[in-house]
């Protein structure tokens, strides 16, 4: 893991698309704003985990199950 320590204002640089800069200082909690391209998902590490496993979850349903909810969706 790199550390890097930044002053209010100032920003890391990642690659030549993503810039994380230090917005805000208050307490314990630092804010963070970031630029990056559209198309790149950035989430709080506790919503990453949390798609990762309805992600799996989800790809362990059963057939029948499967079968089971398209019989509830159709009319």
């Amino acid at each position: 893991m790199l550390v890097l320590t930044r002053k209010l204002g100032e920003s890391i640089a990642i690659d030549d698309h993503i810039k994380i800069r230090v917005v805000q200082i208050k307490g314990k909690q630092v804010r963070l704003g970031i630029e990056a391209p559209k198309d790149t998902k950035i989430h709080r590490e506790e919503v990453y985990v949390a798609i990762q496993t309805q992600n799996e979850d989800s790809s362990k349903v059963t057939s029948e199950a499967a079968r089971n909810i398209s019989k509830l969706l159709k009319p």
